[in-house]
């Protein structure tokens, strides 16, 4: 394959190197004036290449890890700054996603999408990084991609109109309603302009006509979970240790092929919000997990699937040079082709029988005519026992007989001459074994061509060496590995041979490939309905290994007995379940417990369950029920960080201030630790007016804290409610010292542990008159602070008065009971209401 610039040629046929033009980037002063490059590279990071992606690869492991995306963005100017446009394209996948949308001063939007899409290299207009003038969105986006490479082009290829000319000629016709959806988004479509011509540039090559799978992508479709909030809940990258599957993309892949663990991988970025979509996606796992035959047999069809989505990048870009490496590029990617078409019968088979609504639409995509006039076009062409095989030699040998005899006179007689060279070698060889009486027997590599092996003990050996006549010997442990003079001239021959045979199947292929231009957009739907099965069948086999549930949406997030995901993972044992209930009338609740008690663990449980209802999967639960989150926020401290100071504190403000900027009615959010950075007043006073803040939200949210004055905040608003950690007091045989057993149990009510700090203190070495005076001092206030914040009896018949009349609703919106049920639970509403209030006078029973 050939990208970019002529170094970037791969090593052996079945390995496609995208590189990007780190090469060509140096020779600043060259590109210039040949480029959509308005400078040099000022201010811009030094990147190492993308290398060694391969194609055949079905292994789903780390393929999100290599960056291929590159990104142009641009802002408006005057009156339309805060109006960002964005267009990217994965070197990968030959398809392009238009964003347009109004972004606040903190471009979290913008941020966030570009987190997500971990791009290769960034792109931008010069203007944004003018001397004197660089804007807030350069700067932010260069602050949070230090690793990104980062590339700044003239003003003037951010066009519109070139853009949307663009998107004219290289759109495939089946996504043509985009230019009812981009026709007048302007800056989409000059980032779109801008990105169409750097990749131009980089790959030196040029998308065919009619051969881009372009859409749009808004932001209200998906749930927003800023980069913070990812990184926090280690979604996809453990944060002690990158390499380490230990995340919740971890928890959830088993897919088969790469682009099954991308579009999983995007999922749990950014889940769904509609509950429709989100339903389906649970019918298909719920099918899969009824009926394993359908289960074994998609599984055993998609694991032989190639990266459809690279292939399909490969086949629609014309080389603007015709290279050797080109030749044996095309030739490989119509083999793989012929493969991945093979597999759609197989495909549909084992959909044949189902039954939920998604499975049947896919089985009826499959249907679509065009699969079988590729193969037929194929198959009159390429030999039908050419396929995809692993090994360099035996791809080697598919692509110099792939296409059939009589089709080429000159080419039928060149594979003669080079099976004739390769049986000369192999006698060749032969003759040297029998002339020297040593093992010899011919091996090959893509890089030495054919050369000699041996196993054999070097004191077997004349004089322990081997003759004089071989050279480029190398020995690893009883391996000698060498070739000779005559046989490198016959792979010098060899190598001409098969150039001559490349050269004449490539120009069979070309013809081939304009034949069937017209048609290969239906594998964009094959890739679509590929990637979508193999993490369906990924989540299917998560709830095999675990007990996990199918969620149900409603206007309540209720678990019953869920557990930690990764937690359980690590463990390898089932951690300890709890209950989590929010409704409209209980949004808000705030948790205590001492240190290590268990609250930052419960806390990412609950968003990591949330996430996973709304990618379609199911959750760690013995029940659950949840309402859809279109924003989830977290800012999660360290139980065992006590340091703190200033820059700690500054990051805690950033943190609060951004979900207060962002949070709405639907958001889901978990407060963890605020206000430790600072002394213990000024933390108390900003929690409470954030707290009190957030509760004219009706957002859910968890607020887990050690400042137990917070938890007085129930007298004054009905909807919170407060749960704590529980712990158990030990003490030891000598009876004379006690420790915390922690049970990581919630449980109703805050903690009681509110000397947990002076019990630190007394098993420590401070004098007891010290830890005496701390003592009285602290019941003193603490007796103080109680008789401020009591509830008094009107107060309390209130927040009761309040809770029955949420339920009442919530009841009347959701209730699936029977009349006799139904009036079975009324009444205990109705018991637990008067439990909650006062003991009535006469005059409050009348009413």
């Amino acid at each position: 394959s050939y990208f970019g610039d002529k170094s970037s040629c791969v090593e052996n046929a079945n390995t496609l190197n995208l590189t990007s033009s780190s090469t060509v980037r140096g020779l600043n002063s060259t590109r210039i004036g040949k480029t959509p490059l308005s400078s040099g590279r000022s201010g811009c990071r030094s990147h190492t290449p993308l290398m060694g992606y391969s194609v055949t690869s079905s292994s789903a492991v780390s393929t999100h890890t290599v960056a291929s995306v590159i990104v142009a963005v641009v802002e408006g100017r005057g009156l339309a700054r805060g109006e960002v446009g964005m267009a990217s394209i994965d070197l990968r996948n030959p398809e392009m996603i238009l964003s347009q949308f109004a972004d606040n001063t903190t471009y979290a939007k913008v941020i966030t999408k570009l987190k997500i899409l971990t791009p290769l290299e960034i792109i931008m207009s010069n203007t944004a990084c003018d001397a004197g003038n660089t804007t807030k969105l350069f700067s932010l986006i260069t602050e949070h991609f230090k690793n990104v490479t980062f590339t700044t082009v003239q003003r003037k290829y951010f066009n519109e109109t070139k853009g949307l000319e663009y998107i004219e000629q290289l759109c495939a016709s089946e996504f043509s309603t985009i230019f009812m959806e981009v026709q007048s988004k302007y800056y989409c479509l000059a980032a779109a302009a801008a990105l169409l011509k750097y990749v131009e540039f980089i790959q030196n090559a040029v998308y065919a006509p009619k051969s881009l799978k372009v859409r749009f992508q808004g932001s209200e479709k998906t749930a927003m979970i800023d980069s913070s909030s990812a990184q926090n809940l280690e979604l996809v990258i453990n944060n002690r240790d990158s390499r380490n599957s230990h995340t919740l993309l971890g928890v959830l892949n088993y897919t088969k092929t790469p682009g099954g663990s991308r579009r999983l991988r995007s999922n749990i970025l950014e889940p769904l919000v509609d509950a429709e979509t989100i339903n389906t996606r649970l019918d298909c796992v719920q099918e899969l997990l009824q009926d394993e035959e359908l289960f074994f047999g998609l599984q055993a069809v998609i694991s032989k699937f190639l990266d459809t989505e690279q292939l399909l990048s490969v086949l629609v870009q014309i080389p603007k040079q015709d290279t050797v490496k080109t030749a044996e590029s095309k030739i490989t990617n119509l083999i793989y082709l012929k493969h991945t078409l093979e597999l759609v019968e197989p495909l549909k088979a084992a959909l044949r029988s189902c039954n939920t609504q998604l499975l049947k639409a896919y089985y009826n995509s499959l249907e679509d005519t065009r699969f079988g006039i590729i193969l037929e076009k194929i198959t009159a062409v390429i030999n039908d026992d050419t396929r995809y095989t692993k090994g360099c030699l035996s791809m080697r040998t598919q692509k110099c007989y792939a296409v059939k005899p009589n089709i080429s006179e000159f080419l039928d007689i060149a594979r003669r001459t080079y099976t004739e060279i390769v049986d000369d070698i192999a006698g060749m060889i032969t003759q040297l074994a029998e002339k020297y009486s040593l093992p010899m027997k011919t091996s090959f590599s893509s890089a030495r061509g054919f050369f000699i092996q041996m196993n054999a003990d070097c004191s077997t050996l004349p004089n322990g060496q081997l003759p004089s006549e071989f050279t480029k010997i190398t020995k690893m442990k009883n391996t000698y590995s060498f070739t000779s003079a005559d046989l490198i001239k016959m792979n010098e021959r060899c190598q001409e041979s098969l150039r001559e045979i490349y050269h004449m199947t490539y120009l069979i292929v070309c013809k081939l490939l304009n034949e069937i231009y017209e048609h290969i957009h239906c594998l964009y739907k094959l890739s679509d309905i590929v990637s979508m099965l193999d993490m369906l069948l990924s989540f299917a086999h998560a709830c095999t290994l675990s007990d996990y549930v199918r969620p149900e949406f409603t206007d309540t997030l209720a678990i019953k007995q869920g557990w930690h995901p990764i937690l359980e993972k690590i463990a390898m044992e089932k951690p300890v379940s709890n209950n989590t209930y929010l409704t409209e009338g209980n949004n808000f609740a705030i948790i205590t417990g001492p240190n290590m008690s268990g609250k930052s663990t419960y806390l990412k449980q609950i968003a990591l369950c949330q996430i996973m209802a709304q990618i379609g999967s199911y959750v760690p639960a013995e029940y659950c029920s949840f309402r859809i989150a279109e924003q989830i926020f977290t800012r999660i401290g360290m139980d065992d960080d006590i340091e703190t100071n200033a820059s700690t504190f500054m990051k805690e403000m950033k943190e609060i201030t951004y979900i207060i900027q962002n949070a709405n009615d639907k958001s889901l959010i978990i407060i963890d630790e605020l206000g430790r950075g600072t002394s213990a007043e000024e933390g108390i006073g900003i929690c409470y007016a954030a707290c009190e803040y957030l509760l004219n939200l009706k957002a859910f949210t968890l607020f887990a804290t050690h400042f137990l004055e917070l938890c007085h905040i129930d007298a004054l608003y009905p909807n919170v409610e407060n749960y704590q950690f529980e712990v158990q007091h030990l003490r030891s045989s000598a009876g004379n010292k006690e420790k915390i057993a922690y049970t990581y149990t919630l449980s109703k009510g805050y903690t009681e542990e509110k000397n947990y700090g002076l019990k630190a203190a007394e098993v420590s070495s401070l004098p007891s008159s010290v830890i005496l005076d701390a003592k009285e001092i602290t019941n003193h206030i603490a007796k103080q602070i109680l008789h401020r914040q009591k509830s008094t009896p009107e107060m309390m018949k209130q927040r009761a008065a309040y809770q029955l009349a949420m339920r009442l609703v919530q009841t009347a919106r959701n209730s699936r009971l029977d009349a006799d049920s139904l009036r079975v639970y009324l009444k205990g509403l109705k018991k637990k209401y008067e439990a909650s209030c006062p003991t009535p006078g006469k005059k409050d029973e009348q009413e």
